[in-house]
């Protein structure tokens, strides 16, 4: 990610890292390990990690919201480093889960200048390492459109983050069709990190042990997410959108042919019919998805309903939900050795514009 130089000095000091759930995180690494290095037959691989958070404690305390692991507070790199070193990935994609979606239009705006530009200035401290995906004020689309505009232009990002929704709405609302104008023109990656269903929530339904507020919640969403996006038109609109979808694309790789089959099961009720089968859209080049299932054969089935040219890994550090996802790619069988650098590097750094 090319680096504008002058930002906010103290970008070091305020960025913290945290998960997708609360309560435990991944070991601490040996500072002292010898970093791991990829290869397959014979050729050292740059392994890229779409699906890792952090968050700006700055931006967060201009709208009252709490830190959700204040302990991974960082001041340095050096932890965060040491885990990349020992899990074999080499580049971060450093993400923040939007929390400023209900926020008022000024301290959005002043939110995610603030975000980006220390995001900016914390990858340009280890531009080897770290890349990150820019945040905007989606609930503002017409705003959000400009601060993508200039989180490319200006402060070399290629890429966007965003949530499975918007303060309930859905992205296939018309209103935010000007985000996605803008994403599309600027052929930046946009990469979609569920918040959960949290209109469930009140009613119980998720309620009781399991954690299914994130176990199913936050894949259900995606899954939503996703499903509005092609019945609704969205992707029809924007052909050249790029979305990226963590956790393997929740739901919907696993189930998909129940969207083609209720197009010709339910004509009438699904109206206007997308331009494709909707499983078309999960391997046409429009959709990604990151690594997060867990298992070779989860990886063997997503990559049947997907095509391996849709699969970047993820880790979804600091917080344990997987084991380390280089081994996940190169411990699933039928995959070419192409095949595999292009899941473990080769894709992201295509889309992000990290060099190979």
């Amino acid at each position: 990610m090319p680096i504008a130089g002058g930002l906010l000095t103290s970008a070091l000091a305020s960025i913290a890292f945290v998960g997708c759930a609360m309560g435990s995180i991944s070991p601490t690494p040996n500072p002292g390990a010898r970093r791991r290095e990829v290869v397959v037959n014979g050729k050292r691989v740059k392994t890229i990690d779409v699906h890792a958070h952090c968050i700006v404690p700055p931006a967060a305390a201009l709208i009252d919201h709490p830190l959700e692991a204040p302990a991974l507070l960082m001041h340095d790199t050096s932890t965060r480093i040491a885990a990349m070193d020992a899990q074999g990935i080499d580049v971060e994609a450093l993400s923040i889960n939007p929390f400023w979606y209900r926020a008022g239009r000024d301290a959005a705006a002043e939110l995610i200048r603030i975000q980006n530009e220390t995001l900016v200035e914390f990858c340009a401290a280890s531009p080897d390492r770290f890349v990150a995906f820019a945040t905007a004020a989606l609930q503002f689309p017409e705003l959000a459109a400009e601060q993508v505009e200039h989180a490319v232009k200006i402060l070399g990002f290629r890429g966007v983050g965003v949530a499975g929704s918007v303060a309930g709405e859905e992205l296939s609302n018309p209103r935010f069709h000007p985000f996605w104008a803008k994403c599309e023109e600027l052929g930046v990656l946009v990469f979609m990190h569920p918040l959960g269903t949290r209109e469930l929530e009140p009613s119980g339904r998720l309620a009781g042990s399991g954690l299914l507020t994130n176990t199913i919640g936050n894949p259900l969403e995606t899954t939503i997410a996703l499903s509005h996006l092609i019945f609704e038109g969205t992707l029809d609109r924007f052909p050249g959108l790029k979305i990226c979808a963590a956790h393997g694309g929740g739901f919907l790789p696993s189930y998909a042919n129940r969207s083609d089959a209720v197009t010709r099961c339910f004509p009438d009720r699904v109206g206007p019919l997308p331009k494709k089968a909707p499983t078309a859209y999960l391997r046409d080049g429009q959709l990604f998805f990151d690594t997060i299932v867990f298992t070779p054969e989860g990886l063997r089935h997503l990559i049947a309903e997907t095509g391996v040219g849709q699969i970047m890994i993820g880790t979804d550090y600091p917080f344990p939900w997987t084991s380390t996802e280089v081994d996940l790619v190169l411990n699933t069988p039928g995959l070419t050795d192409d095949q595999r650098i292009a899941i473990l590097g080769g894709t992201a750094a295509r889309l992000l514009g990290i060099p190979s």
